[in-house]
């Protein structure tokens, strides 16, 4: 049986059955998890799935069964992912939203976990509708889009990459559930980023947002996919050779040593330049596309626990001598 380099078969890594629509971009989403993960060399209990309420978060059920998972209330994921990495900064703590879960009663969390860059990997599983309620509207759901009924959307987008930009992410993410040979690489390398990792994936809802007029439809995204760049993610105890495509290539090292490198398709897109990104973001978006890949990515900002001085023991290992302060020392620190 072939093996991974921790030594553990592709089955460890798959989960229970999908129960979700035939067809649903969110099941592209989970084999290519499962890919990512079994190649990364995840060990189980090391893992943390976290989700809220919705579709999407019905995916971590469909994954490395053996993890570590945890079902939240609607749009309150970030608090407990953000428990999680605080009790343990050992694990490899993995959320996976919606649109709704995130970009609507999800809105405050999510906002907060960006700029407190949480060392976390945060999914939103982007279809543009509510598919738990009959398909809905979403925050994400783009000005001018339709229903099936043809009723058109009159509120302005939430553009979650754009949102998480400006509040300070140090890596963020775009792609489309059909695009694995994007998307593995990219959460690979959210894998091994410090601080909170956004991945935006495009995943259409098959049942209610698959059709003419639908921004979130699998034909409208492969026609208005706008690519800034293909990523190869390198760990640094692998020797990989990399076969480039024509134009320059960016690389980018990360925390722990490995790197991503970035093949620019078309045009020269610089990944670390935060302004540039929201720039192509909302262009791209003015012209009805959607720009995929690595968007953005500071590799040298500090996460949450590395911000708050926290010990590098996980608090979940520590004792109470470890915690309770003596008598002398207590005494000492009111002396003065």
């Amino acid at each position: 049986m072939t093996v991974n380099l921790i030594g553990l078969g592709r089955d460890v890594y798959k989960g229970l059955p999908t129960t979700l629509c035939a067809g649903c971009g969110h099941n592209s989403i989970t084999n290519h998890l499962i890919k990512a993960l079994y190649e990364y060399g995840v060990e189980p209990h090391r893992l943390a799935k976290m989700s809220g309420i919705g579709c999407s978060s019905k995916t971590p059920a469909y994954f490395v069964e053996q993890a570590h998972g945890f079902n939240g209330v609607h749009g309150r994921m970030p608090s407990a992912a953000t428990g999680a990495k605080l009790a343990n900064r050992d694990l490899l703590v993995l959320g996976i939203s919606g649109d709704g879960d995130t970009a609507s009663i999800g809105l405050g969390q999510y906002a907060h976990m960006v700029r407190r860059n949480v060392d976390a990997v945060y999914i939103v599983e982007n279809n543009g509708v509510y598919g738990l309620t009959k398909g809905q509207f979403s925050a994400t759901a783009d000005v001018g889009s339709t229903l099936k009924n043809g009723t058109p959307n009159e509120y302005a987008t939430i553009d979650v990459c754009g949102l998480a930009i400006e509040l300070g992410a140090t890596f963020v993410a775009r792609s489309f559930s059909g695009d694995g040979k994007q998307l593995v690489p990219l959460l690979q390398a959210a894998f091994s980023h410090r601080g909170t990792s956004i991945l935006d994936i495009i995943s259409p809802c098959v049942t209610f947002n698959d059709h003419a007029g639908s921004t979130k439809s699998y034909a409208y995204v492969k026609d208005h996919e706008m690519v800034a760049n293909m990523p190869d993610f390198i760990r640094p105890a692998e020797e990989v050779t990399v076969d480039y495509e024509p134009g320059m290539v960016q690389e980018v090292r990360l925390e722990d040593g490995a790197h991503v490198l970035l093949r620019k398709v078309g045009h020269d897109y610089d990944a670390t330049d935060r302004i540039g990104a929201l720039k192509t973001i909302h262009e791209t978006r003015d012209r009805g596309e959607f720009v995929t890949g690595l968007l953005f990515v500071d590799p040298n900002g500090q996460d949450l626990c590395e911000r708050e001085k926290m010990v590098q023991t996980p608090l979940k290992d520590l004792g109470e001598e470890d915690l309770r302060i003596s008598r002398s020392e207590w005494s000492a620190l009111f002396s003065g």
